[in-house]
């Protein structure tokens, strides 16, 4: 989680500075142009657009199998930075949620495989992930296990998502990734 929190704050800024080059798609002809890509995903996979809450239910509920957790992980993945980048009102908090769950659930689907005595579902790790991806990319890991938890009543995950969100975490510092916030204060 802390690599992939490194690899979304880098997203993020990414897709800030590429619609900051194209002068001439400023304010709403750039929210305009980047509300058609999304669009166009929303219209042939209306999961993955929007707050992400219905697509992080669906994902703690179990219902996606494992290829389109995949390419919808990954598509997620940079529709949240492109959907940011059009410096409109929004947010970065409820799409962070939803790749933490997925993310959380691809890690339980790929460890189950090999260590099929685990003690764990893949809604334990969507919720474990959840907290820990938040902390790998805010660097706020009490912060992230607070929202997890009241999020999902999950109360019996909390030293999992303590050791899981320190880690992310540590990480991302050790790396030398800002915090996506921090990040966002020096590129206004």
């Amino acid at each position: 989680m802390g690599f992939l929190g490194v690899a979304y704050n880098r997203c993020i800024l990414a897709a800030l500075n590429l619609t900051s080059r194209f002068s001439r798609f400023r304010g709403t002809l750039r929210a305009a142009i980047i509300a058609a890509l999304v669009a166009g995903v929303g219209w042939f996979m209306p999961l993955l657009i929007g707050a992400g809450d219905v697509l992080t239910q669906t994902v703690l509920d179990g219902r996606l199998l494992i290829g389109a957790l995949a390419f919808g992980f990954v598509l997620h993945f940079f529709l949240g930075p492109a959907s940011y980048a059009t410096r409109t009102p929004g947010g970065l908090f409820a799409p962070m949620l939803a790749v933490g769950a997925q993310a959380g659930t691809l890690f339980f689907m790929l460890w189950a495989r090999f260590l099929p005595f685990l003690n764990a579902t893949p809604q334990h790790c969507a919720i474990i992930g959840i907290a820990a991806f938040f902390a790998s990319v805010v660097r706020a890991p009490l912060t992230g296990i607070i929202l997890a938890v009241e999020l999902t009543g999950s109360f019996v995950l909390f030293l999992p998502m303590l050791v899981a969100s320190f880690v992310a975490a540590t990480v991302a510092s050790l790396l030398k990734s800002l915090p996506i916030y921090e990040s966002l204060s020096e590129v206004r």
